[in-house]
């Protein structure tokens, strides 16, 4: 197992997470006796890292902050949205429905002992759960800024968007081919019955014309 200090981003990663525990306990000063963020990070970063998984990964953890970056002038509570995009996929087994619950539950217990107030918390939860089904309400901005960069990875070049593909199903090897089409396919029947794949004036804009020709594109490999 890749394990954080090897990783080239693990350092970068650590010290956006330093920084975002900082803002979001309300500055650089910590609660009294509130821990030290690096272990938790440590603790993440070996949860990203795990063996099973091929896309869910410390890049896709890296590559989500940094789309959350790109529209965070959108978001009501961007350390929360950024919070909520370490903690989103923090707990994954492909084999299980309940990871976004599972990860919903770490977060609501670390995030108190460090410092992180109780409606910061609860929020940065309820995020995490969004991820389930990637269908914000309306006016939900810190919603729709988490489900925007979670779904970005649509909308890559060709390559970009085979590779991932690729990764995704690698990480459900364990199914066979005929059951994985038939539920592959209907995840992406979902996301194209969506009105719309980004919420975020700037991620539609950027991404949805992209995304859905990329996810049609897949969909059509699948069932023909």
């Amino acid at each position: 197992m890749t394990v954080p200090s090897e990783h080239p981003s693990g350092p970068a990663l650590r010290a956006r997470w330093q920084e975002t525990v900082e803002r979001a306990r309300g500055g650089t000063a910590a609660p009294k006796d509130a821990p030290d963020p690096g272990p938790y990070a440590d603790d993440l970063l070996r949860r990203w890292a795990e063996p099973q998984r091929r896309y869910h990964t410390t890049d896709h953890l890296a590559a989500i902050l940094d789309r959350v970056d790109e529209l965070a002038a959108h978001a009501a509570d961007i350390d929360a949205v950024r919070l909520a995009a370490w903690f989103h996929d923090a707990v994954y087994r492909p084999d299980r429905s309940e990871n976004e619950e599972r990860s919903a539950h770490l977060a609501e217990r670390a995030l108190p002992e460090l410092g992180i107030g109780a409606a910061r918390t609860a929020e940065v939860a309820r995020l995490v759960r969004l991820t389930v089904g990637h269908n914000p309400a309306v006016g939900d901005r810190d919603g729709e800024v988490l489900s925007d960069a979670d779904l970005a990875v649509l909308a890559g070049t060709p390559e970009e968007y085979a590779a991932y593909a690729a990764a995704v199903r690698e990480e459900y090897g364990f199914v066979p081919d005929a059951a994985f089409r038939e539920g592959r396919a209907a995840v992406l029947r979902q996301l194209l019955d969506l009105p719309r794949l980004f919420r975020t004036p700037l991620g539609y804009d950027r991404w949805e014309a992209v995304a859905r020709r990329n996810v049609t594109t897949e969909l059509g490999l699948l069932t023909s």
